[in-house]
């Protein structure tokens, strides 16, 4: 059996977003998203995602960027200046081989994240990273953590299949260069963090088989997308992407993933891909249906 989760980012990020997402969902290959404790537009997504019972969500666990859900005083190591979260994933694993961030705090922090999607009245399907952050050095076993404590069956492991990387490529590349850097940054993740999928089963938490979008982030196209559903390997594969219509909030919010969003709308809703998705006898599922063992 074929099993494919595709898991839409950034939940919450703006209301432009979010409605991407649901187009995705409702008329695409979406299943599951991963939803912002600190997103600017956290009420709207919640309704969103208590309006469609068959979107799985999960939570995605932030340190790098908007303000902190805990109290202040009580995560500073993971603050700027001006109180805010702040720096990619290369400036976090610095600060943690530094020893300049506390690991007591990053749980601090996201058990209150996850405890204000719980208390938004969602059971999150899952855990993630932002940016991937869950899987630095010593963040896995934080994570892995809190997914114990507050019943969450799965984590996402951001290990890269190669030939499904290779699959996604297909097509004109808007940014070969960009997709090189991110493809680099897919092996380092296996470097950091390369028995994590062991921790998670060790703790019972259920992972998909295979991984990939990293290396496309931003630079999705229809032609790898095709190409990936029709040489998905058996097992379950998570294809991670960043829908989301262009809005005045998400223009001026710091991210660069802007017009890229729009056009993976536009993939993700493409009928022949989802025809396609029959064809091939693809089941699609989130990370719920996985941890039930179904």
């Amino acid at each position: 059996m074929r099993n494919l989760i595709v898991n839409a980012d950034d939940l919450g990020w703006t209301g432009g977003v979010n409605l991407g997402i649901a187009e995705a969902h409702g008329n695409g290959i979406v299943t599951s998203s991963s939803l912002l404790a600190n997103g600017e537009a956290f009420a709207s997504a919640v309704e969103l995602a208590l309006g469609r019972k068959s979107l799985g969500v999960g939570v995605h666990l932030n340190l790098s960027n908007g303000e902190p859900i805990a109290p202040r005083e009580l995560v500073t190591s993971l603050l700027n200046d001006q109180g805010t979260f702040a720096g990619g994933p290369e400036s976090i694993l610095m600060k943690l081989a530094r020893r300049s961030m506390l690991l007591s705090e990053v749980e601090e922090e996201w058990d209150a994240q996850i405890r204000k999607v719980r208390e938004a009245g969602i059971a999150p399907t899952h855990l993630d990273g932002h940016k991937h952050v869950h899987m630095l050095p010593g963040l896995f076993e934080v994570a892995v953590k809190l997914a114990k404590r507050h019943a969450i069956g799965g984590i996402r492991v951001s290990h890269e299949s190669s030939p499904l990387r290779t699959a996604l490529a297909t097509g004109a590349q808007r940014n070969a260069g960009k997709v090189m850097k991110q493809g680099v940054q897919a092996r380092g993740l296996k470097i950091l963090a390369r028995d994590a999928r062991e921790q998670a089963s060790h703790m019972g938490l259920v992972t998909t088989d295979y991984f990939c979008g990293i290396a496309q982030t931003g630079e999705l196209t229809r032609e790898g997308v095709e190409k990936l559903l029709r040489g998905l390997p058996d097992g379950t594969t998570e294809l991670m992407c960043h829908p989301g219509f262009l809005d005045g909030d998400l223009v001026n919010s710091e991210t660069r993933l802007q017009q890229s969003r729009a056009r993976e709308v536009e993939i993700l809703t493409d009928k022949a891909l989802r025809n396609l998705v029959a064809e091939q006898g693809i089941r699609l599922i989130d990370y719920g249906f996985l941890s039930q063992g179904a």
